[in-house]
């Protein structure tokens, strides 16, 4: 088996694209840089990289084995992470994705939790789309993710947890125009600028039926901080689980638009989302009965 360091060298130099800087980033001089690489092609019996002038390409070896290469060393940082984490979970590191919505309310109060409890431990998150995020859960980027599970649930690769539900509403500022006129039918909701997240087809699916349009969407933003930023400051409406908007409706930052019957309803389908066959770190497990009690713990009731 290749030394891993060698693969660590050979990750940097595909990240750098140079030798010195690449280098300078593992603390090795160039002449060593350049004698690990030339080791790793050795052993592999193919050349990885061509050099020239302005640095380096990879090869299509290189291409295969710079996939290879970073799945094995982010299985060696989650395999010592674990073995830490069996001792002192103080030691541990997690690293996990958020979708846009469960982003705005429900995942940073877990990690809340699961930091008052473990104040040392360290936490990586991202936010993107459900797509990406599974992305970088096979890569082991990520250890788990929360997001949206409609078209993650036959996935033989993923281990899928659905949580509960909330009521898709419709929102906009306080003192919109529409609002003297709701409830809203479908007919009157087709002429409105639209701001959202990327959507699950299926939703994607109903606003092109009611809306009329190939693309529903004015504007796409996957950061919800941003959408609610733009909706409170304009006329643009927004679609939302009603669990991340409703304390700024409570508070009368945001107000919902009451919608007809013809008017097609949509509800949340977040879930938590792992490695089918892999175990969780005790990290992770401690988030994840985090994740279970915020869930429980919204019971406000929808509009």
């Amino acid at each position: 088996m290749n030394d891993l360091r060698q693969l660590r060298h050979f990750v940097a130099l595909a990240e750098h694209g140079h030798f010195a800087r690449a280098a300078e980033a593992v603390h090795l001089s160039q002449p060593a840089l350049s004698r690990s690489i030339q080791a790793l092609e050795n052993s592999l019996d193919c050349r990885l990289v061509d050099r020239h002038s302005r640095g380096i390409s990879l090869t299509a070896h290189g291409q295969l084995v710079l996939e290879h290469a970073r799945r094995l060393l982010a299985g060696s940082r989650s395999l010592h992470n674990a073995v830490a984490q069996l001792g002192n979970l103080q030691l541990g590191e997690l690293r996990l994705g958020a979708g846009p919505f469960p982003a705005a309310r429900l995942v940073p109060r877990a990690i809340g939790r699961l930091t008052r409890e473990h104040p040392r431990i360290r936490v990586e998150l991202s936010i993107d789309d459900w797509r990406s995020l599974r992305l970088r859960l096979l890569d082991e980027h990520l250890e788990l993710f929360i997001a949206d599970i409609r078209e993650l649930q036959e996935d033989p690769l993923l281990a899928v947890e659905p949580l509960q539900p909330h009521a898709g509403v419709l929102f906009c500022r306080p003192g919109h125009p529409l609002l003297a006129q709701a409830p809203l039918n479908a007919s009157a909701l087709a002429q409105l600028a639209f701001a959202g997240t990327q959507l699950p087809e299926a939703v994607e699916a109903s606003l092109r039926q009611f809306s009329g349009r190939e693309q529903p969407l004015n504007i796409r933003c996957d950061n919800f901080m941003v959408l609610k930023a733009l909706v409170a400051q304009s006329d643009v409406v927004s679609l939302a689980p009603w669990d991340v908007i409703a304390e700024d409706v409570e508070h009368g930052r945001l107000a919902l638009l009451p919608l007809t019957q013809d008017v097609p309803r949509q509800q949340s389908a977040y879930g938590v989302v792992s490695r089918a066959g892999h175990s969780l770190s005790p990290a992770a497990q401690v988030l994840l009965a985090a994740l279970r009690e915020e869930d429980r713990a919204f019971r406000q009731a929808a509009p």
